[in-house]
């Protein structure tokens, strides 16, 4: 097993499509990128602490390649809005790759620039490419928000159709 950490904006989002995706056996929300230990939510949010939302994904190789999981990442956020994804914004929200080995950076950086080439986006993407450091679990009353709250309107509005684009743009790589 590998593990990386992924933030997309609102951890409930990542956190629903990557529960989707074959090969991944464990996604925690929570945060990372930060400069204190144990970050409260609400410090978080309030541009306090400098950490992301953010999950950790842990994930089999041998299933699905660290390029298959960025695949996923960058089609189901926008990962050149800086600080923002949507209606949410803050620092919290920013796009950021937290890689655990120096394999994962070069995937990530080959990635981004195949990206930039290609024209898959109008915007340049703003997407951080950073080494992972301690990663912080979520409270309880954010874990697996989106399977616990389907009516809630956010998952509704917001997270269904992150997870609509999974099935449909990389169907092969759901569950």
């Amino acid at each position: 097993m590998e593990i990386v950490i992924l933030a997309g904006g609102c951890f409930w989002c990542t956190e629903a499509v990557f529960q989707r995706v074959k090969g991944v056996e464990k996604v925690q929300s929570g945060f990372s990128g930060g400069k204190i230990k144990n970050p409260p939510y609400r410090e978080v949010v309030q541009g306090r602490t400098g950490h992301a939302e953010a999950i950790e994904v842990t994930y089999n190789p041998e299933i699905i390649s660290f390029k298959e999981l960025l695949m996923v990442f960058m089609a189901t956020h926008d990962p050149t809005t800086l600080n923002r994804q949507g209606a949410d914004v803050g620092t919290h929200y920013r796009s950021a790759i937290f890689y655990t080995t120096v394999k994962q950076h070069e995937i990530a950086v080959d990635y981004i620039k195949e990206l930039t080439e290609n024209g898959a986006f109008n915007d340049p993407i703003v997407t951080e490419v950073t080494a992972a450091t301690a990663f912080y679990k979520v409270e309880a009353e954010h874990d697996d928000f989106y399977n616990r709250n389907r009516e809630y309107g956010y998952c509704t509005y917001v997270i269904d159709p992150k997870v609509r684009k999974l099935m449909t743009q990389y169907g092969n790589l759901a569950k």
